[in-house]
């Protein structure tokens, strides 16, 4: 018997590597049509922009500029849709394809709907305009930008690190203003802010999901009647949730109207509210709930929520976030237009379609990797965690809106996640000593230990940490260097 099942283990083992080999083929293929198909996108792009602008003296330049945009919109679909759908994915509220549909969908929308209102800030108040001498220093500065931003968002993905867009927009078009004019092309107000963000917003979300769980878990999980705890604090959870993406949507994504009056905004919250407060308890109290098993019967009660919210964190992450591909391009249309005698350019509906079009093609073709680091392997979510990371992330955004703190939602969102896991951890290992690790009957149905005197154990994994943190600390300067270098490589080709 025994070398009967030695052979079925070497068996077995065999087979895995066989499978193992499948599956690396399979996904090599896959990013391989994933990379020709970016690339095609990229090339019509170019091609459709040199054939409508083939008029234009400088035809060639907004071409370009057309074309990295495209590029920058691709990287920004790839690497923040985790912000919005890893939590999701990661508590089974969503499967992978349906996550991908649903964020190409909802941050394309947002792109295209209301993208423009935002299209002008990354090319202001971060350079000083007048210490450029001539146009041509700005828009190769501009160009080298968009480069720098998305090689770096590029390689951070293939890396399998959740960086922020913005930060590496910000990055590219400070290195360039510093290659072409020096130090005096900085704005300092601007860049204060923005080392302000990278200590303050993970930090924010951290504590912010934390103390919802915490909230959930004491509040409901740790309560003898669950069933009468629920009732009582889920419709409040539902209707601050829903209060707060209504604030969310009015504040970040305004209409083109100029925005919403505060009494406006005070009417929609109050309703939003009130409205998930009465279905919250009108669906609770028509739910029957089997003894004992109150809690699966809660996550369920989560997920629908949970898919909700990210939806909406990607229309308002679309409309946003398209400036980091958009903007740097507007600000070169800007500036040709402005060159005396100069025919006017139309730039709008079409640049923002261009971009929505690279966001939901970046978010189908190459989402999947690091929706799977934010929402699985960081470390483990159900739909009760992965909404308060979700919540936690609309709740930092508006925090930081309110004071105008220039904020990345990946570094909010990933930072509620390792909120979540380290306030889980902590709870878990409370009053554990160093005894055998936990069966699966000795932990409760909200994840938490319930077996006393336990060796501590880890539920963040900290490798992932240590990247992402080194990641969010270069991603400025690295995108900077790259500008440097990309600008002055611009500046020897045109001569």
């Amino acid at each position: 018997m025994t070398g009967s099942t030695s052979g079925r283990s070497a068996l077995d083992k065999d087979l895995d590597k066989i499978t193992y080999a499948e599956e690396a083929t399979v996904f090599f293929a896959r990013s391989r049509i994933a990379i020709a198909c970016g690339a095609a996108f990229l090339l019509a792009v170019f091609l459709i922009s040199a054939v409508v602008l083939q008029s234009h003296p400088q035809w060639l330049l907004l071409t370009a500029a057309l074309a990295l945009g495209g590029y920058m919109a691709l990287n920004i679909g790839a690497n923040d849709v985790a912000n919005n759908m890893g939590p999701a994915v990661g508590a089974r509220a969503l499967t992978m394809g349906a996550a991908l549909l649903i964020a190409a969908v909802f941050e394309g929308a947002g792109a295209l709907l209301v993208g423009d209102r935002v299209v002008d800030t990354i090319s202001t108040g971060l350079l000083n305009s007048d210490a450029f001498q001539n146009a041509g220093d700005f828009t190769l500065a501009m160009l080298a930008a968009l480069v720098a931003a998305a090689v770096w968002v590029n390689i951070a993905t293939l890396i399998g690190a959740p960086v922020s867009t913005t930060h590496a927009v910000v990055g590219g078009v400070l290195g360039a203003g510093i290659g072409a004019v020096g130090l005096g092309a900085l704005s300092g107000p601007t860049l204060l802010l923005v080392a302000m963000s990278w200590l303050v917003t993970p930090l924010a979300g951290a504590l912010v999901a934390a103390a919802m769980l915490a909230v959930i878990h004491r509040g409901i999980v740790q309560r003898e009647d669950r069933v009468a705890a629920a009732r009582t604090w889920v419709p409040v959870i539902f209707a601050a949730m829903a209060g707060t993406f209504t604030l969310y949507m009015l504040v970040v994504v305004p209409p083109r109207s100029g925005g919403v009056s505060a009494a406006v905004m005070g009417a929609a919250v109050a309703i939003a509210g009130l409205g998930a407060y009465l279905l919250a308890r009108s669906v609770l109290d028509r739910l029957t709930v089997a003894k004992g098993d109150e809690l699966p019967t809660l996550r369920q009660l989560f997920r629908v929520p949970l898919a909700a919210a990210a939806a909406l964190l990607s229309f308002a992450h679309g409309a946003n976030d398209v400036a980091n591909a958009v903007g740097p391009v507007a600000a070169i249309f800007a500036v040709v237009e402005s060159t005396p005698g100069a025919e006017h350019l139309e730039f709008g509906m079409s640049v923002l379609a261009i971009a929505a079009l690279g966001i939901c093609l970046g978010v189908l073709l190459f989402g999947p990797r690091l929706v799977r680091m934010v929402g699985e392997r960081i470390t483990r979510l159900n739909a009760v965690r992965g909404f308060c990371v979700v919540l936690a992330t609309a709740a930092v955004v508006l925090m930081a809106s309110a004071f105008g703190l220039p904020v990345s939602s990946t570094h909010i969102a990933v930072g509620a996640v390792f909120g979540v896991g380290f306030y889980r951890e902590w709870v878990s290992n409370k009053g554990r000593g160093s005894r055998a690790r936990p069966s699966d009957q000795q932990m409760d149905a909200g994840g938490m230990d319930r077996a006393p005197d336990l060796h501590r154990r880890h539920l963040v994994r900290r490798a992932h940490l240590l990247t992402i943190v080194m990641a969010w600390v270069v991603t400025v300067p690295a995108s900077a260097v790259i500008a440097m270098v990309a600008r002055y490589c611009l500046q020897v080709i045109v001569g």
